[in-house]
């Protein structure tokens, strides 16, 4: 099973070589990896203990963020080094103040020795999931604590079947795993692993610190006014087609749309589903006048603005639900907004939550799209239990630095 591992990865790595000739994000993730060891050996000093963060993408990032800045609240002195395995993590938390941040080298023997000989961890955190087997195994063979924070785990996962033995050990090189909920600890325990808590999800420590404080958005306020708002957020095709036919049914609500990916052409192809009424945030914000009182659509054609965005908003709309699976609908909710999304949830234990607690809908079609729309359009109560729900499962983030730091207390 190693050597298929083994050719997994050499696999996988050919196949972004040849997609990087013409697909931007293969060429970020290529290119982000060109003279990666020098790069680290110029920035990190290897004489320094460091505390090693990974995150798949910025996510998983998000995610895990709370931990990582409350740790340095805790120890300004430490040292943090976050690596990335996407680009769409890399690009826009390159020059994340607290930490120094690269690509993860690809998953061999030599780049795990090499890459922990010159990061010299004290401790690793990977959040949610990846789960690479040299790293893994290296940092074990070093004895150097690995966390898996926020972890969730799913029955029909490789771990648990009868042929993933190869994967169970790499489970096993986890010193402690803090997880989602009930069901991700039992199935650790039923292939002998009992070294996991339950501690909640610290996305919602996250989004709960950012409805707090929200950054201002002048251009979007007075683009509302003072309307009723659809905030439609990682939007793709697919969710945008649904999408289209709401504005002429509701024209006293101004919808704003995020789409997950901002390419000339993806947001050419939103301006022809929503031809009337409907304009750029670039155009709008390089306008110093007041946006005009006849634009009832606002298409988001930057990334960072979306969970701010959601202040604003007296609804929510999550794409991805007709794709690999939603995105962040804990968001929205921080700021009682009730969500509607597409079928694919199940992956998603807050979606699951959430819709037990009335406060989001799953959709499949226009009509259903309409249906939900407005059964929260003027939902008071579905606004206070949302933001209810993300309150009352805040915390996970205390449970992990209390338990991590009591070795390493200075």
């Amino acid at each position: 099973m190693l050597l298929l591992y083994i050719l997994g990865i050499r696999v996988y790595h050919v196949i972004i070589l040849i997609f990087s000739l013409f697909n931007s994000k293969a060429k970020l993730f290529i290119r982000g990896r060109k003279n990666l060891f020098n790069e680290i050996k110029q920035q990190v000093d290897a004489g320094e203990k460091h505390v090693w963060f990974h995150f798949a993408s910025l996510g998983e990032f998000e995610q895990g963020r709370p931990v990582l800045e409350k740790l340095k609240v805790l120890f300004p002195a430490k040292k943090i080094v976050v690596t990335f395995f996407s680009p769409s993590g890399y690009e826009i938390r390159k020059n994340y103040a607290l930490a120094d941040v690269f690509y993860l080298p690809i998953d061999t023997a030599h780049n795990a020795r090499r890459f922990l000989d010159l990061i010299n961890p004290e401790m690793a955190i990977f959040t949610k999931y990846e789960f690479w087997h040299f790293y893994f195994k290296e940092l074990k063979n070093r004895n150097i604590p690995l966390y898996v924070i926020s972890g969730i785990f799913r029955p029909n996962q490789v771990f648990f079947k009868w042929y993933g033995g190869f994967y169970r050990q790499i489970l096993k090189a986890v010193s402690y795993f803090f997880v989602q909920n009930e069901e991700s600890k039992r199935l650790l325990n039923s292939i002998g692993l009992f070294n996991a808590m339950v501690s909640g999800d610290t996305r919602f420590d996250r989004v709960y610190e950012n409805a707090k404080s929200p950054k201002k958005l002048t251009k979007v306020e007075a683009f509302i006014g003072n309307s009723p708002t659809l905030i439609c957020g990682s939007t793709w095709p697919e969710d945008e087609n649904l999408l289209s036919a709401l504005p002429e049914k509701y024209p006293d609500w101004k919808f704003i749309i995020a789409p997950h990916e901002i390419h000339e052409s993806h947001i050419e192809s939103i301006e022809k589903q929503f031809p009337i009424g409907s304009v750029r945030f670039s155009v709008l914000n390089s306008n110093n006048q007041t946006p005009n009182a006849e634009y009832q659509t606002l298409i988001v054609d930057n990334i960072g603005m979306l969970s701010s965005l959601y202040q604003y908003g007296k609804l929510a709309y999550i794409g991805g639900g007709f794709g690999a699976g939603i995105h962040n609908t804990l968001e929205a909710a921080a700021f009682g907004l009730p969500v509607i999304f597409g079928p694919k949830y199940d992956k998603f234990q807050e979606a699951k939550d959430l819709i037990i607690l009335s406060v989001a809908k799953s959709i499949s079609a226009g009509d259903e799209l309409l249906t939900a729309f407005e059964s929260f359009a003027a939902n008071e109560i579905a606004r206070i239990a949302a933001k209810k729900y993300v309150g009352d499962k805040k915390g996970a983030t205390d449970k992990i630095i209390s338990t991590i730091i009591q070795p390493n207390q200075p």
